[in-house]
Parts: structure tokens; C-alpha cells; sequence
């Protein structure tokens, strides 16, 4: 019997991508999975019920209580995890470490999940790699929110009225959203500088246009990410990151540490110290922010300065961003469905290390620590 699909509508606050569109539902069902959709999934990121062909639409309680294997996007809830079947399997992003009580409730059902943040960061499963397609969007649309909220044109304009100088941005963290900001930003005309701890970033930034700041402070971390700074780095840091921000007119930061809050590189004083009108985009804020002023969720401001704090920015682009997710969700699954049966290989490194829970237990060693500690 082939394995049983299902995609449920998300439910969380806002949420407006669904775990599989159209194309790859269908690419899924000639494999010889059964794709089961709960009616209205895909509306918010407008895909039809109707655009879903060769799938079968489901209530609420049957895609749940018929999963065999279920995809999502945003974490499930307690009750959510309860109504699937025992044994069955869970895939999506859940930042696990937040939620203790869902985690719970995965080893109370013995649900295999995997944890789509938890892919490793390897050559071989970049097409996996749904922190990165959603990064992507997320430094997208920080450089629109740039725009939108500054008082200032990006691009040069020569006018009747007279010439008008491009924006300066300022970009920290040259990762995938960083280098999306960048490109964005440049497209719209704007004068771009980007900072980075990784000095193998440098060719990167600049192959976009953008100037490299170099601070003198470098932390090449593993997996792809930077280590973090230490309090001696941190100080040398600000105070050379300081000049360059005072003269900006956007400034975007995208510095975040998985699974720990975002690392506080802008200080109040630094924020004081910026042009009337400047504008502050953290896109670390799901974090808790990379300016020591962001509240998240919030648009405020702070004297003359205007800091904008955006959440689950992905789902703002609701359409591609779910597009980028199920294929990657697609690229994840293949190499477990053979012959419409779904059967993980643990000896393979992405499958195990993207592993949270099996058999009633936390498989995910740093997850284990932070929810159950050393007794664990």
C-alpha cells in the first residue's frame, strides 16, 4: 500500500505558505505516494484547491488521523501532534528548543520527526536546505522594507529639481539572506556596504557590487555559520562598525546563531549615533533582534531612527516562498520513498542528522540537553 501524504492547513498565527504546492504534489503522486491535502491549505498562498490535481482533499481531523507520513511548515502544536497516528512520521521546521511541550508530545506519540532546520549544511543537500530558500525571500523583501520605511530615495535621480544622491546601506551578515539584501538593494540603486565576520564572504559581497567592511574581526565558524564573538571581538567590532553606520541610511542586520538568540551588535548608543531618518531592519529579531533596542514584531522609533523588527518574513511572499520549501521538502523525502513506500536510510548523514525524535526519544543531542539537561 502506497504511504499516505498529508499536508494540513497551517494554523499558526499568520502563517500563510503551505508545505507543498501544486507541481510538486504532483511530482510526489507519479512516485507513487497518496498525497492527502486538508481543503483550503494552499489558499493563503494562493493555490487553489482546484490547482491540486490527482490529490485527495481532506477535512481537518481525516488529513490528520490518516497521515502516515504528514509535511508542514510552521511547528504543529501539542494538540496538533496528538490527533496523528502512533508511529506515523512528522516533517516541518520546529525549532524544538522553543517548545518543550511539543516535543513531549512527539515521544509520548513515538512520532519520527524530522526537523527541516536540522539538515546539514553540505554540498550534497543544499537542495534541502529550507533555512537558506527562506532566508532568501527574507533578504528579499528586507531591502523593500528598507525602502518603503526610509524617507529617502534608493537609486540616483538627476531631475529638474536637481540631483539627488543614492541611499547608503549598510548590510551585516553576508549570509544567504545578507547576499539577497545586498543584490536587492543594489537592483534599487542604493550605494551598498556589507559586513561580515567570515572573510570568505568578501568575494561574495563584492561579486554583487557591494564594498566589503573589513573590521579586522574574523570567526569562521562550522556548518557554515560564524562562531561566536568573544567580548574583547565584540567591543573591537562595534566601535569600527560604528562610524560606518552613523553614515547610513538603511541599515540591515541578518547576524543569527541557530537555536541561541541573535547576538547584540547595535548597542543604543550606536542607534543615537545615526542620521535623522535612518531606518533599521532586524532580521534577526525572531531572535530577539541584533539591536539591543528591536522589539520584535514592532516598528518603533528611537529618536530620529525608525527600527522595524519583522517576523516569519517568508510567509509575506507566501507564494514562492512555499514553491522553495516544498522542493525542498521534495529533494529531503526522495531518497525515502522507494516504490511509493517510505523506508529512511539512517546510514545516510542528512537523514540522521535532521532526525529530533524516533521511538519515543530525543534524538537530536542539543535538543535533548536543552529541554531535559545534563540528566539526560
Amino acid at each position: 500500500m502506497p504511504v499516505r501524504l498529508s499536508v494540513p492547513k497551517e494554523t499558526a498565527s499568520g502563517e500563510r505558505r503551505v508545505a507543498l504546492d501544486p507541481a510538486v504534489a504532483a511530482r510526489l503522486g507519479k512516485m507513487g505516494v497518496s498525497v492527502q491535502i486538508e481543503r483550503g491549505a494552499g489558499l493563503a498562498a494562493r493555490f487553489p484547491d482546484g490547482a491540486y490535481s490527482g490529490v485527495d482533499l481532506l477535512d481537518g481531523n481525516a488529513v490528520y488521523s490518516q497521515a502516515d507520513v504528514m509535511v508542514r511548515v510552521a511547528p504543529p502544536t501539542a494538540a496538533e501532534v496528538e490527533k496523528l497516528p502512533e508511529g506515523s512520521t512528522l516533517v516541518g521546521l520546529f525549532h524544538a528548543h522553543r517548545s518543550p511541550e511539543v516535543v513531549a508530545a512527539l515521544q509520548t506519540r513515538k512520532i519520527l520527526s524530522f526537523a527541516m532546520e536540522l539538515i546539514p549544511r553540505i554540498s550534497r543537500a543544499q537542495s534541502m536546505d529550507a533555512l537558506s530558500s527562506q532566508a532568501a525571500v527574507a533578504g528579499y523583501k528586507a531591502a523593500l522594507m528598507g525602502a518603503d520605511l526610509s524617507c529617502r530615495f534608493f537609486p540616483m535621480l538627476t531631475t529638474a529639481a536637481g540631483t539627488i544622491r543614492p541611499s547608503k546601506v549598510v548590510v551585516i551578515g553576508a549570509g544567504v539572506a545578507g547576499l539577497q539584501a545586498i543584490a536587492t538593494a543594489r537592483r534599487l540603486g542604493a550605494m551598498v556596504e556589507a559586513y561580515d565576520v567570515r572573510s570568505a564572504t568578501k568575494e561574495q559581497v563584492e561579486s554583487l557590487g557591494a564594498k566589503f567592511l573589513d573590521l579586522g574581526v574574523k570567526a569562521e565558524g562550522e556548518g557554515g555559520y560564524a562562531r561566536e564573538l568573544t567580548e574583547e571581538e565584540k567591543k573591537q567590532q562595534q566601535q569600527a562598525l560604528a562610524a560606518y553606520i552613523a553614515k547610513a541610511d538603511v541599515l540591515i542586520t541578518t547576524a543569527a546563531i541557530p537555536g541561541r538568540p541573535s547576538p547584540k551588535l547595535i548597542p543604543a548608543s550606536m542607534v543615537e549615533g545615526m542620521k535623522a531618518g535612518a531606518v533599521i531592519v532586524d532580521l534577526a529579531a525572531e531572535g530577539g533582534g541584533n539591536c539591543e533596542l528591536t522589539r520584535p514584531g514592532e516598528t518603533i522609533e528611537h529618536g530620529d531612527v525608525i527600527i522595524h523588527g519583522p517576523l516569519n518574513i517568508a510567509s509575506q511572499v507566501a507564494l514562492h516562498a512555499s514553491e522553495m520549501y516544498a522542493k525542498n521538502v521534495l529533494n529531503f523525502l526522495s531518497p525515502m520513498l522507494k516504490d511509493g513506500e517510505f523506508h529512511p536510510d539512517w546510514d545516510d548523514e542528512v537523514i540522521a542528522s535532521s532526525c529530533l525524535t524516533r521511538d519515543g526519544e530525543i534524538v537530536h543531542a542539543p535538543t535533548r540537553e536543552a529541554i531535559q539537561g545534563d540528566a539526560s
